[in-house]
């Protein structure tokens, strides 16, 4: 917030009312003449005094919402001649001279349809209101200024702030950045769905339609106006019945059309308007229709632009979709960190789904427990809270898949402190190279196999599941985590043990 900021208008402080309200008779519109040069020469005067050569434009706006409807709107929105890229160029952070800024502030006070807030971070503002109230703030007093300003006829008072200073939507909402992820996401997602679109918001009420493939994705990219918002949608357009059947019967609606030339367009129309628009489609390749009401479409995510050496300086912030929130939450975890959560769904495919902070993770079955199971209600339940440990956080496909058994104490180092050990468990299975023995007292007990080879050759054929089996534990591969059993070495351990009594 600058320390200096002043109101000035063209109204005698002598004819407003107890309330501040102006009762004169000064129209509230620019006169095009010389009331309008005294403002920009007191905008002049402070950026001069203020020791500054240039603006940044910021939040800029364009078109019928930013319009205050007292004067027509002109061709080009005031804009006409200033930006020689056209319209793109009059986007958020652009620098532009004093004399352009003028015309800005000139363009903003005949209410021409452009609209945008000129600072100079922490340094300056030039801020256009209503009914040509004009807001001036510097990190200076201006005294020089401020004089000036008052021989041009006009009025400055001294304020705390301006009401036109950027507040954000939600200042605790975390933006996401166009950065890296995002497009690694962007790419994954088009090559899922073979072609999506994507919408650049380069400034209020100003926008360009493009239709990626994974062919095109680094050309729109390059071309795209810096700190765009950016809105990935999946591909909108049909064919121009299915498109017209899909409208509403009421509401406000946007209107994609695609051209033979691959060329998107877009119009916002509410039903008085259908009927025309529809009968404007013919020729078109394809069209699309997307509602203008909250939560009814929404984009799959989106994203703003950061500047070229990555860092994101647009104020503005996009409405925010699951997967943006999605986003904000994965930002927040990284590998090895240990979460709790509430186990909302065993898949019939074994994968066990939690509930962590309102996010989907998954745990995989080999990552349920050490010891073995037959099934994961085994050894989770829903509604069951859990502390698990996050084995990854993947921000392309927003998966986090989780390990139950990294919070829990490893008990293979355990077994295998008992390799030469004689024990006696139940045969659990029974397969073509051997059997399984269970080798602890216990439901979740680990088992070893006992291959044919270690099996007597007379007894091998009468073995039967539940049978007892006395056997040595022979060897224990941490790395494969498997148990060799031998019940011939066990017999012999026992034979010798009773030819040493």
């Amino acid at each position: 917030m600058l320390p200096y900021v002043y109101k000035v208008t063209k109204y005698d402080p002598a004819d407003c009312d107890e309330h501040g309200h102006y009762t004169g008779a000064e129209p509230s519109t620019s006169d095009h003449g010389p009331v309008e040069a005294a403002y920009l020469q007191a905008v002049a005067a402070f950026a001069e005094e203020t020791s500054i050569n240039q603006l940044a434009i910021r939040e800029p706006q364009i078109g019928g919402f930013v319009h205050f409807g007292l004067e027509p709107p002109v061709d080009g929105y005031g804009l006409a001649d200033l930006f020689p890229a056209g319209l793109s160029g009059f986007h958020d952070g652009a620098l532009v001279s004093i004399g352009v800024g003028l015309e800005l502030a000139r363009a903003m006070l005949r209410d021409n349809g452009a609209w945008c807030r000129l600072e100079v971070e922490g340094v300056f503002a030039v801020h256009v209101g209503w009914d040509q109230y004009l807001y001036l703030g510097s990190s200076r007093p201006c005294e020089g200024a401020l004089a000036h300003t008052r021989s041009l006829g006009l009025f400055p008072e001294r304020l705390d702030s301006s009401p036109y200073d950027f507040a954000p939507d939600d200042p605790a909402y975390v933006q996401r950045p166009a950065d890296a992820d995002f497009w690694e996401r962007l790419r994954w997602t088009v090559a899922n769905h073979s072609a999506v679109f994507l919408e650049e918001v380069f400034a209020g009420n100003a926008s360009q339609w493009h239709r990626l493939t994974y062919d095109t994705i680094e050309t729109v990219r390059s071309r795209l106006a810096p700190r765009s918002r950016l809105a990935v949608w999946p591909d909108l357009l049909t064919d121009i019945d299915t498109a017209v059947a899909s409208m509403p019967d009421e509401g406000l609606v946007e209107i994609l059309r695609e051209d033979e030339d691959g060329r998107i367009t877009s119009t916002v129309v509410d039903e008085t308007e259908f009927e025309a628009v529809i009968s404007q489609l013919a020729g078109a390749r394809a069209v699309g229709v997307i509602s203008m009401y909250a939560g009814e479409d929404l984009p799959l995510f989106t994203a703003v632009l950061p500047d070229s050496d990555g860092v994101l300086r647009a104020r503005w912030q996009t409405e925010p979709t699951p997967s943006d929130r999605n986003w904000a939450f994965l930002k927040t975890l990284h590998r090895g960190q240990v979460v709790t959560g509430t186990v909302t769904t065993i898949a019939g495919f074994g994968v066990t789904f939690v509930d962590i902070g309102g996010f989907t993770a998954m745990i995989n079955i080999p990552e349920l427990s050490w010891r073995p199971f037959n099934h994961p209600s085994d050894v989770v339940s829903v509604g069951q809270e859990i502390t698990a440990e996050v084995l990854d956080v993947d921000m392309t496909r927003e998966r986090v898949p989780l390990s139950l058994r990294a919070v829990q104490e490893d008990p293979w180092p355990q077994v295998a402190r008992q390799v030469g050990q004689v024990v006696t468990g139940p045969v659990t299975r029974i397969v073509p190279f051997g059997v399984f023995v269970r080798i602890e007292d216990r439901e979740d007990g680990f088992e070893g196999l006992v291959h044919t080879n270690e099996l007597d050759e007379s007894s091998e054929n009468d073995i039967g599941v539940g049978d007892t089996l006395t056997v040595k534990i022979i060897e224990v591969d941490l790395a494969h985590r498997r148990i060799a059993l031998s019940r011939t070495q066990a017999r012999t351990n026992r034979s010798q043990e009773g030819s040493s009594a």
